[in-house]
């Protein structure tokens, strides 16, 4: 009896050991965060080097905490014609035109600069505004577009004919990934100070690196809904992170009341 217990043992050991052998190794969850403005700036988490991954996400709010390397993913921001001096090719942004998941269709499924011919009829080639109840369904923030308080609507940013651009004030196409070229066209003085690096977010420095990146307006406003609904503030709060830990033995942060200055 004890005999045939032990063979037993022995084959279940030796089909573990098989199993484990021919098992196929277990990924890693898919993890993504987002950089300036949750379902506008995501980033897939991935390792650039082993141990060294391209983003950290934060587990409590989704966003990126750290960036492995902050011009991954980033082009040339493009011509700043009213910059002087600007190191050309060492300015870069994160395209965003590859996440929009509208752009694919945009230009060849219904925009590609002749129209519909059937009715209803053909779509607007006019600035004059036209309800679109297609484009209403699809983009909801279209039904109670904030933006101008109602003195603009599609056309004055989106290009009448190459709907997968936007337009600048001559008419001539503007790319998705180059936003400022067409926010600075009402707004001078943020675009003046977002180039300036008063307003918005950028990473790096000339000195060590030699580059800056340059977060664009759409990565941190939503340009169909700049007032962030009822709230009116123009830019979507980001629940805060938990608070960095206490010193060893410190047993809350009252201690700052007493010398009325923080540290």
């Amino acid at each position: 009896m004890k005999k045939l217990t032990f063979s037993a043992m022995l084959l279940a050991l030796w089909c573990g050991i098989i199993s484990s052998a021919f098992s196929q190794p277990t990924q890693p969850p898919e993890i993504t965060c987002f950089e300036s403005r949750k379902g506008a700036s995501e980033v897939v988490r991935r390792d650039l080097q082993p141990g060294w991954p391209n983003v950290k996400c934060s587990p409590k709010t989704g966003a990126v905490l750290w960036w492995g390397d902050p011009f991954d993913g980033t082009v040339p921001m493009g011509d700043m014609p009213t910059v002087e001096n600007f190191p050309t090719g060492k300015a870069v942004v994160k395209p965003r035109s590859e996440k929009i998941a509208l752009m694919p269709m945009c230009a060849v499924a219904c925009h590609n600069g002749v129209g519909p011919k059937f009715n209803p009829p053909k779509l607007p080639t006019s600035k004059m505004p036209t309800p679109i109840p297609t484009m209403a369904a699809m983009v909801p923030d279209l039904q109670n577009l904030q933006h101008g308080g109602g003195r603009i609507w599609c056309l004055d940013c989106h290009h009448t004919n190459q709907r997968n651009k936007l337009v600048d004030n001559f008419g001539n196409p503007v790319s998705f990934d180059q936003p400022q070229l067409l926010c600075g066209k009402c707004h001078g003085d943020k675009m003046r100070d977002w180039r300036d690096g008063i307003h918005g977010k950028r990473i790096g420095e000339w000195a060590s690196t030699g580059k800056k990146r340059w977060f664009t307006c759409t990565e941190c406003h939503n340009p169909h809904n700049v007032q962030d609904g009822a709230r009116n503030r123009g830019f979507p709060q980001i629940a805060p992170e938990v608070p960095p830990q206490l010193p060893w033995g410190m047993k809350d942060a009252k201690h700052e009341l007493r010398h009325g200055v923080s540290h």
